[in-house]
């Protein structure tokens, strides 16, 4: 067989709206905005680049299945400019694009093929000379929930040296995500395809090689919940049919979490100090892109106090941003999304956990809590029950109701609870 080079890319979410980005100045929010289109770009180049004989695109090519005009045609701009370097592309449709959704009527390259939603289908990749390199397979999305197993419905055409399958799904149902399209991890080792690339999960994983069965990740993260590279696989097969992968990035703009502790820092400059010092650390990672972060203060020491005033983290987040501003022109700004302060004082822990009277209480019943997530969602939803039963607040408070959150709820209630109880606790004991 002959050796070939290909690229499986997923998630585009092309023109995603980035909700939240309200407060932005003007130029940062743009750039935020268009940061899809820009990694659909650095997409197109890098298979020019690399000479890929073609691509795959593993479904929510764009956001929403009423696409936006404006995304539909910067992918046709795209699709015009692989065709115009002999570069095929086949494309899967998932539950973000399903092909009920209203799409514009537009005249794609030749070199083009979308899969369709009704049967799966598959076609014959060829390099530019004719010879046949694998066998390519697919399925869209009809609507946006799909729930069966379409994996189940691929079937092998023995014709070809190599066989890829593009499949938007949730393998063995991670609780993380969705479950469309739900299939099992031995399903797909028993297909005999040689390479499954996977859509759906905007992490990168590698679930299996030999057959090689791949999460490609999203090209762009879209919030601080997609945080670090994103990109793509250049996927190399040789002539006696070994595969290797080779990530590449993509992202415009890079997303990170990051923790500063205020132990052992006395004064506001200290602080300050840190923080840059972070930033800085931030701003080399992000390898000369703009980077956007959520910063956590944590640890025990005596600036707890002064943090919890009303208006000093924000004014603290107004300093950084300021001089960002500036540096956004350039395009290489460290934007910091939040302050978020999980800093306590200087109490003894382990002591107050082992002393009676209430607030010993109270941390051991959250330890328990945090040490057991059935107990721990149980008892936030019996909490926030009043909230969730009125329809108004229920479709607020519904997106953010998940284990993280949870577990982020029930530690600020601890820490606010030392802080309001340790000193007049300690005070009333004999």
């Amino acid at each position: 067989m002959p050796a070939f080079r290909f690229i499986h890319a997923a998630d585009l979410h092309l023109d995603s709206p980035f909700r939240g980005m309200a407060g932005l100045p003007d130029s940062i929010r743009e750039t935020v905005r268009r940061s899809t289109f820009d990694a659909l770009d650095a997409l197109v180049d890098l298979a020019e680049r690399e000479h890929a004989d073609f691509i795959l695109i593993a479904g929510d090519v764009y956001d929403a299945a009423d696409r936006s005009l404006r995304a539909q045609l910067r992918l046709q701009k795209a699709m015009r400019r692989l065709a115009g370097s002999g570069i095929p592309a086949y494309v899967i449709h998932g539950n973000h694009d399903p092909d009920d959704g209203r799409a514009a009527r537009l005249d794609w390259p030749d070199t083009v093929r979308f899969f369709s939603s009704r049967e799966p289908e598959s076609m014959l990749a060829r390099s530019q000379s004719g010879e046949v390199l694998a066998r390519i397979y697919g399925m869209s999305y009809r609507t946006a929930a799909v729930t069966d197993n379409l994996a189940a419905r691929y079937g092998h055409i023995p014709d070809a040296p190599y066989h890829i399958a593009l499949l938007h799904t949730n393998v063995d149902g991670d609780p993380a995500h969705d479950n469309y399209a739900p299939c099992t991890l031995r399903e797909l080792l028993l297909s005999r395809m040689d390479y499954w690339a996977l859509g759906h999960i905007h992490t990168r994983r590698v679930l299996h090689e030999s057959p090689f069965i791949v999460y490609s990740g999203n090209t762009q993260g879209r919030s601080v919940r997609e945080t670090g590279a994103k990109g793509c696989y250049v996927v190399d097969v040789t002539a006696n049919g070994s595969t290797a992968l080779s990530f590449r990035a993509l992202d415009a703009v890079r997303w990170f979490q990051t923790e500063v502790s205020i132990e052992d820092t006395e004064s506001d400059q200290a602080l300050k100090d840190k923080i840059e010092r972070d930033l800085e650390r931030i701003r080399l990672e992000a390898e000369g892109r703009p980077a956007i972060v959520r910063l956590s203060l944590t640890g025990r020491g005596p600036l707890h106090t002064k943090l919890t005033k009303a208006g000093y983290l924000e004014e603290l987040a107004a300093e950084f941003r300021e001089a960002e501003t500036e540096r956004a022109a350039y395009g290489a700004f460290v934007w910091l999304e939040s302050v978020k302060r999980r800093t306590s004082l200087e109490a003894d822990r382990e002591a107050l956990l082992a002393q009676s009277g209430f607030l010993g209480d109270l941390l051991r019943m959250c330890e328990e809590l945090l040490a057991d997530e059935e107990k721990l969602e149980q008892f936030c939803g019996e909490a926030a029950a009043a909230l969730l039963d009125n329809p108004r607040a229920a479709k607020y408070a519904g997106v953010a109701f998940g284990a993280d959150e949870r577990r982020e709820w029930l530690w600020g209630a601890q820490q606010l609870a030392i802080d309001l109880l340790a000193d007049a606790e300690g005070r009333d004991a004999p």
